[in-house]
């Protein structure tokens, strides 16, 4: 026959012991907590020092179950500050992000504003203007190094017309549509401009190269009179191109050639101008009656 499932205490010593035991301390307990309240009513003051002494005695065990409680505490706020620093750090990124594209549009803005501002003043200064537009695109190689304008014939451009942007001569426009033109460059092979030195006026030749680079000869000198770092600029010889405009900066020597980098780079150029032809005897005329307009105005 199998055991019962529980036995009675009766039948296992240690058990008997243990429900002894346990008996034990519950009755004295009780009088401990009896005796406790016995002397708090009969002599409160030797009550308190005997409460002062329980807590001097157990006061380690107090603070040790204190630091283990506000160690809970803190490592739940530990595990919440750290649950929420992922959602935090991800909100800072986003906001990183966000400020960094501002900064990028803003610095974009800033340097249209300063092209804009140059291309003004040029405009105000410069009577011959046609009209400004922009170059939409350029040939990096081609039998013919052209560029394209977003204006064209409705806007008063015509094949023969000088363009230039604040940075300096870009070429002539080579054909007109009524909204669109193609400029033929100045790094083009088949664009030849007249150009002097301006440290001392001496005339050369300017002509394309095709790889991006002009090839300038001197005109009146067997020897080659340039050096690197020499600035040129259209001459006004021979019409066109008005004078004074900016062409390039000679980078090196080449037998009796100077090689010379454009200063309107066509990849970075965006705004341009598009100038009526220059013509000499127009130019002469339309100064001398600047100066008679001036002498009339200074006198009394």
């Amino acid at each position: 026959m199998a055991p019962p499932a529980k036995r009675r205490p009766g039948y296992d010593r240690k058990a008997q012991y243990g429900l002894f035991a346990s008996y034990v301390i519950a009755i004295a307990g009780a009088l401990v907590g009896l005796l406790l309240l016995i002397v708090s009513i009969a002599d409160p003051t030797g009550f308190n020092a005997l409460r002062s002494a329980s807590a001097e005695v157990t006061r380690p065990i107090s603070a040790s179950l204190r630091a283990v409680v506000v160690g809970i505490g803190n490592l739940d706020e530990e595990v919440a500050a750290y649950v929420n620093a992922g959602s935090q750090n991800a909100a800072l990124r986003r906001q990183v992000d966000a400020n960094r594209t501002k900064l990028i549009e803003a610095d974009a803005i800033r340097q249209e504003n300063f092209r804009l501002k140059r291309l003004l003043r040029l405009t105000e200064t410069d009577s011959g203007v046609v009209s400004a537009g922009h170059l939409i695109s350029s040939t990096a190689s081609s039998a013919a190094r052209l560029a394209r304008l977003d204006i064209g014939r409705s806007r008063g451009v015509a094949p023969g017309m000088p363009v230039r942007a604040p940075e300096g001569l870009v070429g002539r426009v080579l054909r007109a549509g009524p909204n669109t033109a193609d400029v033929l460059l100045l790094i083009d092979e088949g664009n030849v401009v007249p150009v002097r030195r301006t440290s001392d006026n001496i005339a050369g030749i300017s002509s394309g190269r095709g790889d991006g680079t002009l090839e300038i000869r001197a005109l009146n000198t067997e020897s080659n009179p340039f050096k690197p770092g020499d600035v040129v600029v259209t001459s006004g010889i021979g019409g066109l191109y008005r004078p004074n405009i900016p062409v390039a900066i000679v980078a090196r020597l080449q037998g009796d050639r100077a090689i010379a980098i454009p200063l309107a780079n066509p990849s970075r150029v965006e705004l341009v101008v598009v100038q009526t032809p220059f013509r000499p005897a127009e130019a002469e005329r339309e100064e001398a009656a600047r100066v008679s307009e001036a002498a009339n105005a200074a006198r009394p």
